[in-house]
C-alpha cells in the first residue's frame, strides 16, 4: 500500500491527506509535551486513549448540534475528519482556577471563578502562546466579529456540555482548550470546532478527592498518567473497547 502524504506534525498529531478532497487522516501520537515542548516523553498508549475519548466526545458533541471536524474513528490512532482552515487561536475556558490564570492573577489553585472565562491566545509556540484580546484578534485579522461571536458562544456550550457529562461520572471539568476551523461551502464560510477534546486538551480533576486526571500529572511530575487517563476513558464507557491500550504494543501509521 502507498503511504499517505504528510500534510502537517504537531505535539501530539499528525496529518495525512484524506481518501477524498476535503478531508484529512488525524493520527494520534503518544508524545507528550508541556511547557512549550521544553518537557517531553514519550506515553504508550496516550494516542490511542485520547482518539477514543475524542471520538465520543465529538460525537456527542454533533448530537447537540455542535459542528465539528470529525467524521469517524478509522482505526486505533486514526480519524477520518474535516479539513479546515484553522483559526490561530487557542481558545480556553475556565471554570475554576488552575494552571496559568491562578499564577498571572495570584488566584488559589482550585477557586471556583466567579463566572466561566473564555480567554484568547495567539497560536505561535515561538512566542509561547501569548494571551490576546478580541482587540487583537480582530487588528490582526486573525477572525472577524462575527467568527469570534460564534466561537464564544460554541465554547459556552461546549462548556456546559462537558462539565454535565464529566459531572455525571464525577468528574470536575476545570478547564479546556479548543481549537475553531473556517470551512467553505461555495460562497458560504462558516467556523466550527477542530483538533481534539481529551485529557490532553482539558484539565479534569476526580469530583471527591481532586486527583488529577489529565496532563498536569505529566507536567507537574504526578506518575500515573496513562493510568489516569485511561480512568478518565473507564469512566465515560469506552474502556470497554480498549483492552489492551496499557499492554503496550500498539503501533502503526497510516499507508
Amino acid at each position: 500500500m502507498t503511504r499517505r502524504k504528510k500534510i502537517y506534525e504537531g505535539k501530539a498529531k499528525i496529518l495525512y491527506e484524506g481518501p477524498e478532497p476535503g478531508t484529512l487522516i488525524q493520527y494520534f501520537k503518544d508524545d507528550a509535551t508541556a511547557f512549550n515542548a521544553q518537557k517531553k516523553a514519550v506515553l504508550e498508549g496516550k494516542g490511542v486513549i485520547n482518539n477514543r475519548i475524542s471520538e465520543f466526545i465529538m460525537t456527542r458533541l454533533t448530537t447537540i448540534g455542535v459542528h465539528n471536524h470529525f467524521i469517524k474513528r478509522l482505526s486505533l490512532r486514526e480519524q477520518l475528519i474535516r479539513e479546515v482552515e484553522i483559526i490561530p487561536l487557542e481558545v480556553v475556558c475556565r471554570n475554576i482556577a488552575a494552571g496559568s490564570i491562578a499564577t498571572r492573577l495570584g488566584i488559589p489553585e482550585g477557586t471556583q471563578l466567579p463566572r466561566s472565562i473564555v480567554e484568547f491566545y495567539y497560536k505561535k509556540d515561538e512566542l509561547n502562546d501569548p494571551l490576546v484580546s478580541e482587540e487583537h484578534v480582530t487588528a490582526f485579522n486573525w477572525a472577524n466579529t462575527q467568527e469570534i461571536d460564534d466561537i464564544l458562544a460554541t465554547t459556552l456550550r461546549v462548556n456546559d456540555f462537558l462539565s454535565g457529562m464529566f459531572s455525571a461520572v464525577g468528574i470536575t471539568l476545570v478547564d479546556f482548550k479548543i481549537e475553531f476551523g473556517r470551512i467553505y461551502e461555495g460562497d458560504y464560510c462558516r467556523v466550527i470546532l477542530a483538533d481534539e477534546i481529551s485529557p490532553d486538551s482539558c484539565r479534569l480533576w476526580d469530583s471527591i478527592t481532586h486527583e488529577k486526571l489529565d496532563k498536569d500529572r505529566f507536567r507537574r511530575d504526578l506518575g500515573n498518567v496513562i493510568e489516569s487517563y485511561t480512568e478518565v476513558a473507564r469512566r465515560l464507557g469506552v474502556m470497554k473497547e480498549m483492552p489492551t491500550v496499557i499492554q503496550g504494543g500498539i503501533t502503526g501509521e497510516p499507508t
